[in-house]
């Protein structure tokens, strides 16, 4: 078998080994049950057993009192992008949404697509995306703020998340979560694609406060009601069982292997300050999101042209570092490195950088 390479892929991302192998090792029998894991009843005490310890998980990790609702639903973030404004907006009331790249221009659209109310209260549009914008003035009247905390095409993230008053923020968090601890205290609601940062492609996680879910009207399909996951511990339909139980097993490494996200978050900061210093440091790379906008996740990058782009890449993979090609409507290269990409793994992405500039700058 090949060896296993560094993977710096966007999403679908790397998980970490010892729930690969824990998953390996348990995957024709789970739990003692004679079965896989991919074949027990959502309905049974192996999957209930499962799903519950993943909600307390993330309670403890994020620090979350009873007003907060664990959920597990399916579509991804993308289906969220119009879940939200229909669960949240009615009546003629508005919501403030902050444009910071592809993943906001998109929420923005869904909304606009049912005609709901919105207010652009800031774009960086004018800057191609490259930085987070700041001083932003909301809207006083607003039913939630809408924003992405990073962003994973651009290489941008929140620092540190705004200060909205009262106004509940909505946070699509899906290439960051569990990547930092978090104030909860004017957060609304977060979701969370669980491809890039958690689990496996197939779920969505949401985090909803009970006053959002008191908002939502009776009025909506079944499946596009958040209300509907809540009561049913989410499990109105069959849930995505395999990914969840992967999600669990992602949360069980941060909390019992890390130590929580204090702990992750100094790694993060250490792996991601060790590849921009590089960056910084050279003429032939090119970081380009701007200083205090830098995503910790997502590292951007450049070099000299589009050609030697596309020899790094290739070599890069050759050396057994893989998922390094920027995504296809911006170019350019990208690493990311969240939080199952080691230390190791960005220590020898930057050798390779080094040894590549020599031979082709």
């Amino acid at each position: 078998m090949q060896d296993r390479i560094h993977n710096f892929n966007a999403g679908p991302a790397a998980l970490p080994l010892t729930v690969l192998e824990e998953i390996k090792d348990s995957f024709l029998n789970f739990a003692g049950s004679g079965m896989s894991i991919t074949e027990i009843s959502h309905r049974s005490k192996w999957f209930d057993d499962v799903i519950n310890d993943a909600v307390e998980r993330t309670k403890r990790l994020l620090k979350l009192d009873d007003q907060y609702k664990v959920l597990f639903v399916q579509g991804g973030a993308s289906m969220q992008f119009c879940m939200v404004p229909l669960n949240f907006l009615s009546n003629g009331e508005s919501a403030d949404y902050i444009n910071t790249g592809t993943w906001s221009t998109k929420a923005i659209k869904e909304a606009q697509i049912q005609n709901k109310p919105i207010t652009i209260v800031a774009s960086s549009e004018d800057k191609k995306f490259c930085y987070i914008p700041r001083d932003i003035a909301f809207s006083q009247d607003a039913a939630y703020v809408h924003l992405t905390s990073n962003n994973t095409i651009k290489g941008t993230q929140f620092a540190s998340l705004p200060d909205t008053g009262k106004i509940p923020m909505v946070i699509d968090m899906s290439s960051d979560i569990m990547s930092r601890p978090m104030d909860m205290s004017h957060i609304g609601m977060i979701y969370a694609g669980a491809q890039k940062n958690i689990g496996p492609a197939g779920v969505c996680m949401v985090i909803i406060r009970q006053d959002l879910l008191d908002r939502v009207p009776e009025n909506i399909p079944s499946l596009l009601s958040y209300a509907t996951f809540a009561n049913k511990n989410s499990m109105y339909n069959t849930p995505p069982c395999f990914s969840i139980y992967t999600i669990q097993l992602v949360l069980k490494w941060l909390e019992e292997t890390i130590g929580g996200l204090e702990k992750m978050d100094a790694i993060n900061r250490q792996k991601a300050g060790l590849l921009y210093d590089f960056l910084d440091g050279s003429s032939f790379y090119r970081a380009t999101a701007e200083k205090g906008s830098r995503s910790l996740m997502n590292v951007t990058f450049r070099l000299p042209d589009d050609g030697l782009e596309k020899t790094f890449v290739a070599k890069a993979i050759e050396n057994h570092l893989g998922g390094l090609k920027g995504h296809r409507s911006v170019g350019g290269c990208r690493a990311s490195i969240y939080n199952a990409t080691g230390i190791a793994a960005v220590n020898d992405l930057i050798s390779f950088m080094k040894q590549f500039e020599q031979t082709s700058g």
